[in-house]
Protein backbone atom coordinates (compact mmCIF):
# COMPACT_ATOMS: atom_id res chain seq x y z
CA UNK A 1 0.00 0.00 0.00
CA UNK A 2 1.37 3.37 -1.02
CA UNK A 3 1.06 6.08 1.61
CA UNK A 4 3.09 9.20 2.43
CA UNK A 5 5.67 8.60 5.16
CA UNK A 6 5.94 12.15 6.56
CA UNK A 7 4.78 12.65 10.14
CA UNK A 8 3.51 15.41 12.41
CA UNK A 9 3.73 15.13 16.20
CA UNK A 10 4.81 11.53 15.77
CA UNK A 11 1.81 10.53 13.64
CA UNK A 12 1.23 10.34 9.86
CA UNK A 13 0.07 13.68 8.46
CA UNK A 14 -2.92 11.89 6.98
CA UNK A 15 -4.28 11.55 10.52
CA UNK A 16 -4.68 15.31 10.74
CA UNK A 17 -6.44 15.51 7.37
CA UNK A 18 -8.92 12.91 8.61
CA UNK A 19 -9.11 14.89 11.89
CA UNK A 20 -10.23 17.98 9.95
CA UNK A 21 -12.59 16.08 7.66
CA UNK A 22 -14.35 14.51 10.62
CA UNK A 23 -14.34 17.78 12.58
CA UNK A 24 -16.46 19.56 9.96
CA UNK A 25 -18.73 16.56 9.44
CA UNK A 26 -19.37 16.41 13.19
CA UNK A 27 -19.94 20.18 13.22
CA UNK A 28 -22.77 19.59 10.78
CA UNK A 29 -24.22 16.56 12.58
CA UNK A 30 -24.00 17.79 16.17
CA UNK A 31 -25.26 21.21 15.19
CA UNK A 32 -28.31 19.64 13.59
CA UNK A 33 -28.70 17.30 16.58
CA UNK A 34 -28.53 20.18 19.07
CA UNK A 35 -31.61 21.85 17.60
CA UNK A 36 -33.58 18.89 16.22
CA UNK A 37 -35.64 18.04 19.33
CA UNK A 38 -35.99 21.70 20.30
CA UNK A 39 -37.22 22.48 16.77
CA UNK A 40 -39.80 19.70 16.89
CA UNK A 41 -41.26 20.78 20.25
CA UNK A 42 -41.20 24.48 19.37
CA UNK A 43 -44.61 25.95 18.63
CA UNK A 44 -45.81 26.36 15.06
CA UNK A 45 -45.89 30.12 15.65
CA UNK A 46 -42.18 29.96 16.50
CA UNK A 47 -41.39 28.07 13.31
CA UNK A 48 -41.40 24.56 14.80
CA UNK A 49 -43.75 21.59 14.51
CA UNK A 50 -45.36 21.82 17.96
CA UNK A 51 -44.80 18.15 18.84
CA UNK A 52 -44.99 16.75 22.38
CA UNK A 53 -41.79 15.85 24.26
CA UNK A 54 -42.59 12.14 23.93
CA UNK A 55 -43.18 12.30 20.17
CA UNK A 56 -40.05 14.39 19.57
CA UNK A 57 -37.83 12.09 21.66
CA UNK A 58 -39.27 9.01 19.97
CA UNK A 59 -38.51 10.45 16.52
CA UNK A 60 -35.06 11.47 17.74
CA UNK A 61 -34.38 7.90 18.84
CA UNK A 62 -35.57 6.45 15.53
CA UNK A 63 -33.50 8.92 13.52
CA UNK A 64 -30.29 8.42 15.49
CA UNK A 65 -30.82 4.65 15.31
CA UNK A 66 -30.99 4.90 11.52
CA UNK A 67 -27.92 7.16 11.47
CA UNK A 68 -25.86 4.44 13.17
CA UNK A 69 -27.53 1.47 11.45
CA UNK A 70 -26.83 2.48 7.86
CA UNK A 71 -23.02 2.16 8.30
CA UNK A 72 -23.46 -1.64 8.13
CA UNK A 73 -24.61 -1.35 4.51
CA UNK A 74 -22.26 1.56 3.83
CA UNK A 75 -19.33 -0.46 5.15
CA UNK A 76 -20.17 -3.41 2.89
CA UNK A 77 -20.48 -1.10 -0.14
CA UNK A 78 -17.06 0.42 0.59
CA UNK A 79 -15.42 -2.98 1.17
CA UNK A 80 -16.80 -4.52 -2.02
CA UNK A 81 -17.71 -1.79 -4.53
CA UNK A 82 -16.64 1.81 -3.98
CA UNK A 83 -13.67 1.81 -1.62
CA UNK A 84 -13.49 4.03 1.44
CA UNK A 85 -12.48 7.26 -0.28
CA UNK A 86 -15.32 7.41 -2.84
CA UNK A 87 -17.81 6.37 -0.15
CA UNK A 88 -16.77 9.32 2.01
CA UNK A 89 -17.25 11.83 -0.80
CA UNK A 90 -20.64 10.48 -1.90
CA UNK A 91 -21.81 10.18 1.70
CA UNK A 92 -20.74 13.73 2.48
CA UNK A 93 -22.64 15.15 -0.47
CA UNK A 94 -25.78 13.24 0.52
CA UNK A 95 -25.55 14.61 4.06
CA UNK A 96 -25.09 18.16 2.79
CA UNK A 97 -28.22 17.70 0.68
CA UNK A 98 -30.07 16.46 3.76
CA UNK A 99 -29.12 19.51 5.83
CA UNK A 100 -30.11 21.91 3.06
CA UNK A 101 -33.44 20.10 2.67
CA UNK A 102 -34.11 20.57 6.40
CA UNK A 103 -33.08 24.19 5.95
CA UNK A 104 -35.67 24.95 3.27
CA UNK A 105 -38.06 27.59 4.71
CA UNK A 106 -41.46 26.14 5.62
CA UNK A 107 -43.28 28.95 3.82
CA UNK A 108 -41.66 27.80 0.58
CA UNK A 109 -42.88 24.26 1.12
CA UNK A 110 -46.41 24.87 2.38
CA UNK A 111 -48.20 21.58 3.04
CA UNK A 112 -45.08 19.68 1.95
CA UNK A 113 -42.99 20.92 4.90
CA UNK A 114 -43.31 17.72 6.93
CA UNK A 115 -42.58 15.51 3.89
CA UNK A 116 -39.47 17.57 3.13
CA UNK A 117 -38.41 17.17 6.76
CA UNK A 118 -38.50 13.38 6.48
CA UNK A 119 -36.70 13.45 3.12
CA UNK A 120 -33.94 15.51 4.74
CA UNK A 121 -33.55 13.03 7.58
CA UNK A 122 -33.45 10.14 5.08
CA UNK A 123 -30.66 11.79 3.09
CA UNK A 124 -28.71 12.34 6.31
CA UNK A 125 -29.06 8.66 7.25
CA UNK A 126 -27.98 7.39 3.82
CA UNK A 127 -25.03 9.77 3.63
CA UNK A 128 -23.87 8.94 7.12
CA UNK A 129 -23.95 5.23 6.24
CA UNK A 130 -21.33 5.79 3.56
CA UNK A 131 -19.28 8.35 5.50
CA UNK A 132 -19.13 7.20 9.10
CA UNK A 133 -17.55 3.69 9.02
CA UNK A 134 -15.10 4.57 6.28
CA UNK A 135 -13.48 7.68 7.71
CA UNK A 136 -12.74 5.68 10.87
CA UNK A 137 -11.36 2.77 8.84
CA UNK A 138 -8.91 5.10 7.08
CA UNK A 139 -7.48 6.17 10.44
CA UNK A 140 -6.68 2.55 11.29
CA UNK A 141 -5.16 1.97 7.85
CA UNK A 142 -2.48 4.56 8.59
CA UNK A 143 -0.87 2.19 11.12
CA UNK A 144 0.65 -1.26 10.90
CA UNK A 145 -0.73 -4.04 13.08
CA UNK A 146 0.80 -3.91 16.57
CA UNK A 147 1.65 -0.19 16.36
CA UNK A 148 1.12 1.07 19.92
CA UNK A 149 0.37 4.56 18.57
CA UNK A 150 -3.00 3.39 17.27
CA UNK A 151 -5.15 3.97 20.41
CA UNK A 152 -3.53 7.38 20.82
CA UNK A 153 -4.19 8.16 17.16
CA UNK A 154 -7.89 7.39 17.51
CA UNK A 155 -8.02 9.57 20.62
CA UNK A 156 -6.45 12.45 18.64
CA UNK A 157 -8.94 11.77 15.84
CA UNK A 158 -11.66 11.88 18.47
CA UNK A 159 -10.54 15.39 19.37
CA UNK A 160 -11.41 16.40 15.82
CA UNK A 161 -14.88 14.97 16.26
CA UNK A 162 -15.37 16.94 19.42
CA UNK A 163 -13.91 20.25 18.30
CA UNK A 164 -16.66 20.17 15.69
CA UNK A 165 -19.18 19.01 18.27
CA UNK A 166 -18.15 21.86 20.62
CA UNK A 167 -18.41 24.64 18.04
CA UNK A 168 -21.64 23.33 16.52
CA UNK A 169 -24.14 23.97 19.36
CA UNK A 170 -22.64 27.41 20.01
CA UNK A 171 -23.05 28.47 16.38
CA UNK A 172 -25.93 26.39 15.04
CA UNK A 173 -27.72 26.23 18.39
CA UNK A 174 -27.68 30.01 18.72
CA UNK A 175 -28.73 30.58 15.10
CA UNK A 176 -31.53 28.01 15.37
CA UNK A 177 -32.94 29.06 18.74
CA UNK A 178 -32.43 32.81 18.52
CA UNK A 179 -32.70 33.59 14.80
CA UNK A 180 -34.30 30.92 12.62
CA UNK A 181 -34.49 27.11 12.82
CA UNK A 182 -34.05 26.60 9.08
CA UNK A 183 -31.01 28.87 8.96
CA UNK A 184 -29.44 26.68 11.61
CA UNK A 185 -29.82 23.63 9.38
CA UNK A 186 -28.29 25.58 6.46
CA UNK A 187 -25.21 26.33 8.58
CA UNK A 188 -24.94 22.58 9.22
CA UNK A 189 -24.98 21.95 5.46
CA UNK A 190 -22.16 24.44 4.90
CA UNK A 191 -20.03 22.60 7.46
CA UNK A 192 -20.58 19.35 5.59
CA UNK A 193 -19.48 20.90 2.30
CA UNK A 194 -16.24 22.10 3.92
CA UNK A 195 -15.58 18.51 5.05
CA UNK A 196 -16.03 17.14 1.51
CA UNK A 197 -13.86 19.91 0.04
CA UNK A 198 -10.97 19.00 2.37
CA UNK A 199 -11.06 15.39 1.19
CA UNK A 200 -11.21 16.34 -2.47
CA UNK A 201 -8.33 18.81 -2.16
CA UNK A 202 -5.86 16.96 0.07
CA UNK A 203 -6.57 13.22 0.25
CA UNK A 204 -4.24 12.22 -2.60
CA UNK A 205 -1.33 14.12 -1.08
CA UNK A 206 -1.68 12.95 2.51
CA UNK A 207 -3.33 9.52 2.19
CA UNK A 208 -1.69 8.17 -0.96
CA UNK A 209 -3.71 5.21 -2.22
CA UNK A 210 -5.16 4.24 1.16
CA UNK A 211 -8.87 3.51 0.76
CA UNK A 212 -8.94 4.00 -3.01
CA UNK A 213 -9.71 0.36 -3.83
CA UNK A 214 -12.32 -1.83 -2.09
CA UNK A 215 -10.48 -3.66 0.72
CA UNK A 216 -12.11 -7.03 -0.07
CA UNK A 217 -10.30 -7.01 -3.43
CA UNK A 218 -6.88 -6.70 -1.79
CA UNK A 219 -4.44 -9.52 -1.22
CA UNK A 220 -4.59 -11.50 2.00
CA UNK A 221 -1.36 -11.38 4.00
CA UNK A 222 1.14 -14.04 2.94
CA UNK A 223 -1.24 -16.02 0.70
CA UNK A 224 -1.32 -14.17 -2.62
CA UNK A 225 -5.07 -14.82 -2.62
CA UNK A 226 -7.73 -12.12 -2.75
CA UNK A 227 -9.03 -11.41 0.75
CA UNK A 228 -12.55 -11.68 -0.65
CA UNK A 229 -11.95 -15.29 -1.75
CA UNK A 230 -10.10 -16.63 1.32
CA UNK A 231 -12.09 -18.19 4.19
CA UNK A 232 -11.51 -16.84 7.69
CA UNK A 233 -8.92 -18.50 9.92
CA UNK A 234 -9.82 -19.60 13.43
CA UNK A 235 -7.90 -16.64 14.82
CA UNK A 236 -9.94 -14.27 12.66
CA UNK A 237 -13.16 -15.95 13.75
CA UNK A 238 -12.23 -15.43 17.40
CA UNK A 239 -11.42 -11.81 16.73
CA UNK A 240 -14.77 -11.27 15.00
CA UNK A 241 -16.43 -12.70 18.14
CA UNK A 242 -14.61 -10.10 20.24
CA UNK A 243 -15.77 -7.26 17.98
CA UNK A 244 -19.39 -8.42 18.10
CA UNK A 245 -19.37 -8.96 21.89
CA UNK A 246 -17.73 -5.61 22.61
CA UNK A 247 -20.09 -3.85 20.20
CA UNK A 248 -23.11 -5.34 21.97
CA UNK A 249 -21.70 -4.38 25.37
CA UNK A 250 -21.26 -0.80 24.18
CA UNK A 251 -25.04 -0.49 23.86
CA UNK A 252 -25.35 -0.02 27.63
CA UNK A 253 -22.91 2.90 27.54
CA UNK A 254 -24.52 4.63 24.55
CA UNK A 255 -28.05 4.34 25.95
CA UNK A 256 -26.85 6.54 28.79
CA UNK A 257 -24.60 8.80 26.78
CA UNK A 258 -27.16 9.55 24.07
CA UNK A 259 -29.55 11.04 26.60
CA UNK A 260 -27.50 14.18 25.95
CA UNK A 261 -29.32 15.10 22.75
CA UNK A 262 -32.72 14.01 24.05
CA UNK A 263 -33.75 13.76 27.70
CA UNK A 264 -30.87 15.83 29.09
CA UNK A 265 -31.59 18.45 26.42
CA UNK A 266 -35.23 18.61 27.54
CA UNK A 267 -34.12 18.67 31.20
CA UNK A 268 -31.77 21.57 30.43
CA UNK A 269 -34.59 23.50 28.77
CA UNK A 270 -37.30 22.93 31.37
CA UNK A 271 -35.63 22.27 34.73
CA UNK A 272 -32.20 23.93 34.73
CA UNK A 273 -31.38 27.45 35.83
CA UNK A 274 -29.62 28.92 32.78
CA UNK A 275 -29.79 32.54 33.87
CA UNK A 276 -26.48 34.41 33.55
CA UNK A 277 -26.71 37.99 34.86
CA UNK A 278 -30.24 38.31 33.55
CA UNK A 279 -29.53 36.64 30.20
CA UNK A 280 -30.87 33.13 29.58
CA UNK A 281 -28.33 30.87 27.92
CA UNK A 282 -29.78 28.75 25.05
CA UNK A 283 -30.42 25.20 26.24
CA UNK A 284 -28.63 23.84 23.17
CA UNK A 285 -25.37 25.44 24.34
CA UNK A 286 -25.07 22.78 27.03
CA UNK A 287 -24.62 20.30 24.17
CA UNK A 288 -21.17 21.87 23.74
CA UNK A 289 -20.03 20.95 27.26
CA UNK A 290 -19.26 17.31 26.48
CA UNK A 291 -17.30 18.23 23.39
CA UNK A 292 -15.29 20.83 25.33
CA UNK A 293 -14.39 18.22 27.91
CA UNK A 294 -13.31 15.78 25.19
CA UNK A 295 -11.06 18.39 23.59
CA UNK A 296 -9.58 19.20 27.01
CA UNK A 297 -9.05 15.64 28.21
CA UNK A 298 -8.44 13.66 25.00
CA UNK A 299 -4.75 14.71 24.85
CA UNK A 300 -4.37 13.57 28.46
CA UNK A 301 -5.91 10.18 27.73
CA UNK A 302 -3.93 9.82 24.48
CA UNK A 303 -0.72 10.68 26.32
CA UNK A 304 -1.59 8.25 29.09
CA UNK A 305 -2.13 5.32 26.70
CA UNK A 306 1.10 6.19 24.86
CA UNK A 307 3.11 6.52 28.07
CA UNK A 308 1.81 3.23 29.46
CA UNK A 309 2.52 1.47 26.17
CA UNK A 310 2.31 -2.30 26.66
CA UNK A 311 1.31 -1.74 30.31
CA UNK A 312 -1.94 0.07 29.51
CA UNK A 313 -5.23 -1.68 30.39
CA UNK A 314 -6.59 -4.04 27.76
CA UNK A 315 -9.39 -2.76 25.53
CA UNK A 316 -12.02 -4.82 27.42
CA UNK A 317 -10.95 -3.29 30.74
CA UNK A 318 -11.12 0.19 29.25
CA UNK A 319 -14.68 -0.65 28.23
CA UNK A 320 -15.45 -1.70 31.80
CA UNK A 321 -14.15 1.62 33.14
CA UNK A 322 -16.41 3.48 30.69
CA UNK A 323 -19.51 1.69 31.96
CA UNK A 324 -18.67 2.37 35.60
CA UNK A 325 -18.08 6.05 34.80
CA UNK A 326 -21.47 6.44 33.10
CA UNK A 327 -23.02 4.96 36.24
CA UNK A 328 -21.26 7.55 38.41
CA UNK A 329 -22.32 10.36 36.07
CA UNK A 330 -26.02 9.64 36.35
CA UNK A 331 -25.85 9.61 40.14
CA UNK A 332 -25.52 13.40 39.87
CA UNK A 333 -28.73 13.59 37.84
CA UNK A 334 -30.41 11.45 40.51
CA UNK A 335 -29.27 14.06 43.04
CA UNK A 336 -30.65 16.86 40.83
CA UNK A 337 -34.12 15.34 40.70
CA UNK A 338 -34.04 14.71 44.46
CA UNK A 339 -33.31 18.40 45.01
CA UNK A 340 -36.43 19.27 43.00
CA UNK A 341 -38.56 17.16 45.32
CA UNK A 342 -41.18 16.57 42.62
CA UNK A 343 -41.79 20.32 42.14
CA UNK A 344 -41.89 21.28 38.46
CA UNK A 345 -41.25 24.91 39.35
CA UNK A 346 -37.86 24.21 40.98
CA UNK A 347 -34.91 24.71 38.64
CA UNK A 348 -31.61 23.14 39.63
CA UNK A 349 -28.06 24.37 39.17
CA UNK A 350 -26.52 23.83 35.76
CA UNK A 351 -23.56 22.24 37.58
CA UNK A 352 -25.49 18.97 37.89
CA UNK A 353 -25.57 18.63 34.12
CA UNK A 354 -21.98 19.78 33.70
CA UNK A 355 -20.62 17.24 36.21
CA UNK A 356 -22.73 14.49 34.64
CA UNK A 357 -21.30 15.36 31.23
CA UNK A 358 -17.77 15.28 32.68
CA UNK A 359 -18.13 11.66 33.84
CA UNK A 360 -19.85 10.67 30.60
CA UNK A 361 -16.90 12.10 28.68
CA UNK A 362 -14.37 10.21 30.82
CA UNK A 363 -16.34 7.09 29.96
CA UNK A 364 -16.53 8.10 26.29
CA UNK A 365 -12.75 8.41 26.08
CA UNK A 366 -12.44 4.87 27.43
CA UNK A 367 -14.85 3.35 24.93
CA UNK A 368 -15.43 5.27 21.71
CA UNK A 369 -11.91 5.84 20.33
CA UNK A 370 -10.84 2.53 21.87
CA UNK A 371 -13.70 0.72 20.13
CA UNK A 372 -12.81 2.27 16.77
CA UNK A 373 -9.18 1.29 17.31
CA UNK A 374 -10.16 -2.24 18.36
CA UNK A 375 -12.17 -2.86 15.19
CA UNK A 376 -9.44 -1.44 12.95
CA UNK A 377 -6.74 -3.60 14.55
CA UNK A 378 -8.45 -7.02 14.67
CA UNK A 379 -11.12 -7.05 11.95
CA UNK A 380 -10.35 -9.37 8.97
CA UNK A 381 -9.45 -7.21 5.98
CA UNK A 382 -12.37 -8.31 3.82
CA UNK A 383 -14.86 -7.34 6.53
CA UNK A 384 -13.05 -4.25 7.83
CA UNK A 385 -15.61 -1.54 7.00
CA UNK A 386 -18.50 -3.98 7.47
CA UNK A 387 -17.43 -4.72 11.05
CA UNK A 388 -16.89 -1.01 11.64
CA UNK A 389 -20.51 -0.76 10.53
CA UNK A 390 -21.48 -3.42 13.10
CA UNK A 391 -19.86 -1.27 15.79
CA UNK A 392 -22.01 1.66 14.70
CA UNK A 393 -25.08 -0.57 14.31
CA UNK A 394 -24.96 -1.33 18.02
CA UNK A 395 -24.84 2.41 18.59
CA UNK A 396 -27.97 2.52 16.41
CA UNK A 397 -29.77 0.12 18.73
CA UNK A 398 -28.58 2.17 21.70
CA UNK A 399 -29.85 5.41 20.18
CA UNK A 400 -33.32 3.97 19.61
CA UNK A 401 -33.43 2.57 23.14
CA UNK A 402 -32.15 5.90 24.46
CA UNK A 403 -35.02 7.69 22.72
CA UNK A 404 -37.56 5.27 24.16
CA UNK A 405 -36.07 5.58 27.64
CA UNK A 406 -35.98 9.38 27.42
CA UNK A 407 -39.59 9.56 26.21
CA UNK A 408 -40.68 7.93 29.49
CA UNK A 409 -40.32 11.32 31.14
CA UNK A 410 -43.84 12.03 29.89
CA UNK A 411 -45.65 15.31 30.43
CA UNK A 412 -46.99 17.26 33.39
CA UNK A 413 -46.65 16.65 37.11
CA UNK A 414 -44.98 13.24 36.94
CA UNK A 415 -41.95 14.42 34.95
CA UNK A 416 -39.62 14.82 37.94
CA UNK A 417 -40.42 11.41 39.45
CA UNK A 418 -40.08 9.80 36.03
CA UNK A 419 -36.74 11.49 35.47
CA UNK A 420 -35.51 10.21 38.85
CA UNK A 421 -36.41 6.64 37.88
CA UNK A 422 -34.74 6.94 34.47
CA UNK A 423 -31.51 8.40 35.84
CA UNK A 424 -31.34 5.82 38.65
CA UNK A 425 -31.91 2.98 36.16
CA UNK A 426 -29.12 4.25 33.91
CA UNK A 427 -26.71 4.47 36.84
CA UNK A 428 -27.44 0.93 38.02
CA UNK A 429 -27.17 -0.45 34.48
CA UNK A 430 -23.72 1.08 34.11
CA UNK A 431 -22.45 -0.45 37.34
CA UNK A 432 -23.80 -3.93 36.54
CA UNK A 433 -22.51 -3.94 32.96
CA UNK A 434 -19.09 -2.65 34.05
CA UNK A 435 -18.71 -5.46 36.57
CA UNK A 436 -19.71 -8.02 33.93
CA UNK A 437 -17.09 -6.79 31.48
CA UNK A 438 -14.35 -6.97 34.12
CA UNK A 439 -15.35 -10.60 34.67
CA UNK A 440 -15.15 -11.35 30.91
CA UNK A 441 -12.02 -9.31 30.15
CA UNK A 442 -9.38 -12.06 30.31
CA UNK A 443 -11.32 -14.37 27.98
CA UNK A 444 -11.87 -11.57 25.47
CA UNK A 445 -8.14 -10.75 25.49
CA UNK A 446 -7.40 -14.43 24.87
CA UNK A 447 -9.67 -14.40 21.79
CA UNK A 448 -7.82 -11.36 20.46
CA UNK A 449 -4.75 -13.61 20.01
CA UNK A 450 -2.13 -11.05 20.95
CA UNK A 451 -3.48 -8.23 18.77
CA UNK A 452 -2.48 -5.70 21.44
CA UNK A 453 0.93 -7.29 22.02
CA UNK A 454 3.63 -6.09 19.62
CA UNK A 455 5.81 -9.13 20.28
CA UNK A 456 2.99 -11.50 19.51
CA UNK A 457 2.01 -9.64 16.36
CA UNK A 458 5.47 -10.27 14.92
CA UNK A 459 4.59 -13.98 14.93
CA UNK A 460 0.95 -13.55 13.94
CA UNK A 461 -1.22 -16.58 13.46
CA UNK A 462 -3.28 -14.91 10.75
CA UNK A 463 -1.56 -16.87 8.02
CA UNK A 464 -2.44 -20.28 9.39
CA UNK A 465 -4.60 -22.54 7.25
CA UNK A 466 -8.19 -21.30 7.01
CA UNK A 467 -10.97 -23.27 8.62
Amino acid sequence: MNQPSSTLLGHPKGLFLLFGTEMWERFSYYGMRAILVLYLVSTVESGGFGWSNADALSLYGTFTMAVYLTPVLGGWIADNILGQRKSIIIGGLLMAAGHFTLGTPQEWLGDGAESAFYIGLTLLCCGNGLFKPNISTLVGDLYEEGDTRRDGAFTIFYMGINIGAFIAPLVIGYVGEKIDWQLGFVFAGVGMLISVAMQLAMAKRYLGDIGVNPSAHGMSTGTGVSAKDRPLTQVERDRVKVIVIMSVISIVFWVGYEQAGGLLNIYAKDFTDRDILGWEMPASWLQAVSALFVVAFAPIFAGLWTKLGDKQPSSPKKFAYSLLLVGVGFLFMVAATMEQGGDLNVKVSVLYLIITYLFLVFGELCISPIGLSLVSKIAPIKFLSLLMGVWFACSAIANKVAGLVGSMIGEGAEQINNAFSIFAGLAVSGFIAGGLVFFMADKLVEWMHGAEDRATVEHSELDQDPV
